[in-house]
């Protein structure tokens, strides 16, 4: 019985990776990860009959950059279950997860950015007050945010191919009279 639950999990997992091969992503792409076997006759708090005795999962991660395959993919996952393989399990995620890794290139032009902004608030504090914009006294950099684009109830950053990211840098100016 414990042989043919893994069987169908080899095949489930062959079908799966012919499935992400037709929307352009390579098996080198992919992780097998944490195969698990739950016994249902060994588990204390089982009541009533047992229609399968074993419950096999394995998860599979897939990291690409390719967005769009991703995007593709996930949209036709219904042809998965058409062809008997069952998506789910514990912590199932229902959807990919979209990680942003550019940070540290629109690092420069937003720290340029949050500067020419702040001088601008600056200059009109000086305005307002008569007095003359002097050079920076001191600067900080605080924390970049990376968040969700919009703000769609229930909706986590992750599961958003769009992202807001944002910077709060702290500028003080000196002004004077």
């Amino acid at each position: 019985v414990l042989q043919n639950a893994q069987a169908k999990i080899d095949a489930d997992t062959n079908t799966l990776f012919e499935f992400l091969a037709s929307h352009g992503i390579a098996r080198e792409a992919t992780e097998l990860q944490n195969l698990q076997v739950t016994d249902q006759l060994a588990q204390s708090y089982r009541s009533g009959p047992i229609e399968s005795r074993y419950i096999v999962n394995q998860t599979i991660q897939v990291r690409t950059d390719d967005v769009d395959a991703v995007v593709a993919a996930s949209q036709d996952i219904g042809k998965l279950l058409q062809g008997g393989v069952v998506l789910g399990g514990q912590g199932y995620n229902p959807g990919p997860s979209y990680l942003f890794t550019g940070l540290n290139d629109i690092k420069p032009e937003m720290i340029a950015a949050a500067t020419a902004n702040a001088r601008e608030a600056a200059q009109q504090f000086a305005a307002d007050s008569g007095g003359e914009l002097g050079g920076i006294r001191r600067a900080t950099q605080g924390l970049f945010q990376i968040l969700a684009a919009d703000g769609a109830p229930n909706m986590m950053e992750a599961n958003q191919i769009n992202k807001t990211v944002r910077v709060v840098t702290t500028m003080e100016y000196l002004i004077r009279d």
